[in-house]
C-alpha cells in the first residue's frame, strides 16, 4: 500500500489527487486502500487526537533541537474549485487567490524547528451553508457530529490537541485573524504557553490606569513611541541578504501570571516607516526583544509548508468530493 501511494505522489502534478475514470480493478483496489487510510486519519481528526504520522514527524523534527527552537504556526489556505460538489466548497474569500472565489478552505497547523518544518494537523472549514444543508451533508458523507465551526475555533481545537499531546513548543504563532481572538489567547495563557500573535493596526486595546479607562489601538501607540524605543534587528535572511527592521515593544498593564509579561510588539520598515506590523505577546519576563523579533519572523514557515505541499504533493489538486477523501 505504501509503495502504491508513493507512486501516486510521484505521478505528474496535474494527476495527483485524481482517480482515472477508466481505472482497472487493480487500480480500484489501490483507491480503496487509500480511502481506508484516509478514513483512519480522519478518525484521528474527528476525535481531536494527533495522528500517529504527525506525532512521528514532530518527534523527528524536534529531537535534535529540544524545546528552545520549536514552534507551532496556524494558518489557512484555499483550494480553488469549478463545481459545487466538493465538500465545503462555496464562494468565499481565499487568501490563495486574494479575493472571493469558489473554493474550499483548510485550516492547518505546522510544526517547525531549525531542522525543518511540516504540517501536523488540519481541519476542513465547513461553511454554514454546508453545515445546515442536510442533503449536501449526506451526499458528501459529512459525519453527524460535525457542526459549523469558525476558522478560529478549528485553530483552537488543533492547538489544544497538540498541547494536550505534550508536543514541545516554545512559541505559538498566527496571523491577525487568529491573534485578534481573546478566547484563543486566553487558552494559551491558561496553559502558560508563550505566543507571538499578529493583530491588526486598529485592534482594540483597553487599559485601566490611575486616570481611568484608556482605549487605544496599536497604530496610535506606535505613532507616539519616541525614537529611543526602537532598535534595529535583523529578522533572518532574505533574497537580498539580512532583512533589517526597526522593532519596539511596550509592556501592557494587564494582570499576568507570575513570571510572564504581555507586550505589544511592533515591527517597522526602515525605508517606509508607515509600514508596520503589530503583535500581541505573552512570554517569560526575561525574554529579549531580539528573541521576540526572531519568533515573529518565523510565521513564514507554514507558508513554505503550503507551497511545498502544493508544488510537490498536489495538495491543491485533490478531486475528492467526500468528507473522507
Amino acid at each position: 500500500m505504501v509503495g502504491d501511494d508513493h507512486a501516486g505522489l510521484a505521478s505528474p502534478l496535474e494527476e495527483r489527487g485524481k482517480f482515472p475514470r477508466d481505472a482497472t480493478p487493480g487500480d480500484r483496489g489501490i483507491r480503496d486502500r487509500r480511502l481506508a487510510f484516509a478514513r483512519n486519519v480522519i478518525d484521528d481528526v474527528e476525535h481531536a487526537k494527533p495522528s500517529s504520522t504527525g506525532k512521528l514527524v514532530v518527534d523527528e523534527i524536534q529531537r535534535p533541537s529540544g524545546i528552545g527552537l520549536s514552534l507551532m504556526v496556524v494558518d489557512e489556505t484555499g483550494f480553488l474549485k469549478k463545481g459545487e460538489q466538493s465538500v465545503g466548497v462555496a464562494r468565499q474569500y481565499s487568501g490563495t487567490a486574494g479575493r472571493i472565489e469558489n473554493s474550499q478552505i483548510g485550516v492547518f497547523l505546522a510544526y517547525a524547528s531549525r531542522f525543518g518544518q511540516t504540517l501536523i494537523d488540519r481541519r476542513l472549514y465547513l461553511p454554514r451553508t454546508w453545515a445546515d444543508d442536510n442533503d449536501r451533508r449526506v451526499k458528501a458523507h459529512v459525519p453527524e457530529d460535525i457542526a459549523f465551526a469558525t476558522k478560529i475555533a478549528l485553530a483552537h481545537d488543533m492547538i489544544s490537541a497538540a498541547l494536550d499531546a505534550r508536543v514541545p513548543c516554545r512559541w505559538v504563532l498566527a496571523d491577525a485573524l487568529y491573534g485578534g481572538d481573546y478566547g484563543l489567547r486566553g487558552m494559551l495563557e491558561e496553559r502558560r504557553q508563550p505566543y507571538v500573535l499578529a493583530v491588526r493596526s486598529n485592534h482594540h486595546l483597553r487599559f485601566l490606569t490611575r486616570e481611568g479607562l484608556v482605549m487605544t489601538d496599536p497604530k496610535a501607540i506606535a505613532d507616539e513611541l519616541p525614537a529611543q524605543e526602537w532598535a534595529m534587528i535583523a529578522a533572518g535572511e532574505g533574497a537580498k541578504g539580512l532583512r533589517l527592521y526597526d522593532w519596539a515593544r511596550l509592556r501592557l498593564p494587564w494582570i499576568t501570571d507570575e513570571g510572564f509579561e504581555r507586550w505589544l510588539l511592533i515591527r517597522r520598515n526602515r525605508k517606509e516607516p508607515d509600514k508596520r506590523a503589530y503583535y500581541l505577546v505573552f512570554a517569560p519576563q526575561d525574554t529579549s526583544l531580539a528573541e521576540l523579533a526572531g519568533a515573529a519572523d518565523l510565521r513564514w514557515t507554514i507558508e513554505e509548508c503550503f507551497e511545498r505541499a502544493k508544488d510537490e504533493l498536489g495538495l491543491d489538486h485533490c478531486e475528492a468530493r467526500s468528507w473522507h477523501g
